[in-house]
């Protein structure tokens, strides 16, 4: 089988890594840089160096392949997905933009393809959780707690992206939805912080972010559902001041005759400040709680996870709790085991119990240990 990668960052490499041990893979990208670090970890994958962004290429680059992944930035990928599920290719999706994707789902149907979503870490294996658990419970709470972290705590943001800067500043930006009571309710980013425990790490703060997407559509009889970022104590208070001093603002202003949005400026700012070093240790630290009846008892599931990088890999905890989810979903593709054309956000295919326990079991081959509690 062929498989076609768009996109060769940082998860889009451990991707094109682990699928190449047993498919031909091709990656695109318009980065020579991305391009040689996957060649020089594996000169067997073929690289294509091709701006992502002419969609009108599409159809010529795609015809070879059997299925593809899309790992580009969030501001371009609906449009990507889009075009991808015009050539007729199956798909697994990790652009996390911030458009609604079940609007793809008619064409994706009309063209015959199956569509795999948001399958990484966070939205993916808690949507992929709570899909499964939905079936045995009546569900009336959801909680996700999600951080990407450095290991080693740097002054004054003690923070560094280990996926695309530009989805991080997003998530600090987009208004929070949450549900409550039934009822879904917009807040701040950033807003209605608190501080959580957790064992190896320590003292962790928690905020609202917009991470819910699907789940808000797709699991209407859920009364309250919500998803909070992780970071180190004080992070959040240095973003929400930059925040409200209009440094995150999209309206132009005048700098010496030039055009530009206060926006564009932090960004690049923030993106060398946040850098992270390709061979950078950092963890990702994630809890998934699911409450609710079974058997007409209370019952409460836990889900906590605690990766680090792999130094003997040289893959970046981020890149491998998102890239091996979505690897396996490429497998369950693959391996038609997850067959239904259209749209298909993991908790629909997490509903799906052979599915469910291969993610966790193909995870688990490599390393990353969700411990279940209950």
């Amino acid at each position: 089988m062929k498989i076609a990668i768009l996109g060769a960052g940082m998860v889009g490499r451990t991707i094109a890594l682990d699928l190449a041990k047993d498919f031909a893979v091709t990656s695109f990208d318009l980065s020579p840089q991305n391009l040689e670090l996957l060649q020089a970890r594996n000169n067997g994958i073929n690289i294509v160096r091709a701006d992502l962004q002419q969609y009108d290429q599409y159809g010529h680059w795609l015809q070879p392949f059997d299925l593809v992944v899309t790992a580009v930035p969030g501001f371009m990928g609906f449009e990507t997905l889009r075009q991808v599920i015009l050539c007729g290719k199956n798909v697994a999706d990790i652009s996390f933009f911030p458009e609604d994707v079940l609007q793809l789902n008619e064409l994706a149907q009309e063209k015959n393809v199956t569509v795999i979503t948001d399958i990484g870490v966070a939205p993916g294996m808690s949507n992929l959780i709570l899909g499964y658990y939905d079936q045995l419970m009546d569900v009336s709470n959801f909680e996700c707690y999600v951080g990407g972290l450095p290991k080693i705590r740097k002054k004054p943001f003690e923070y560094k992206a280990p996926f695309s800067p530009a989805d991080v500043i997003e998530e600090y930006h987009r208004p929070a939805r949450l549900k409550e009571n039934g009822y879904v309710v917009t807040k701040p980013a950033l807003s209605e912080r608190e501080l959580m425990e957790f064992d190896e790490i320590g003292t962790l703060e928690a905020f609202n972010t917009d991470g819910l997407r699907s789940l808000l559509f797709t699991m209407p009889h859920i009364p309250n559902l919500k998803e909070k970022t992780l970071r180190y104590p004080g992070h959040a208070e240095l973003i929400a001041a930059l925040k409200e001093s209009g440094f995150f603002s999209e309206d132009p202003i005048k700098l010496n005759g030039v055009e530009i949005t206060p926006l564009q400026f932090s960004s690049a700012i923030l993106f060398k400040e946040w850098k992270l070093g390709t061979t950078e240790e950092e963890l990702t630290i994630m809890k998934v709680i699911v409450e609710g009846k079974m058997d007409g008892k209370d019952k409460r599931i836990q889900y906590d996870l605690l990766d680090r990088y792999d130094e003997k890999t040289q893959m970046s905890s981020m890149s491998r709790t998102t890239g091996f989810t979505c690897t396996a979903a490429v497998n369950l593709i693959a391996k038609k085991m997850f067959v239904e054309k259209g749209v298909f956000p993991p908790e629909f295919v997490g509903k799906d119990k052979a599915c469910f326990d291969f993610v966790l079991d193909y995870l688990k081959q490599r390393g990353v240990i969700w411990r279940l509690s209950e």
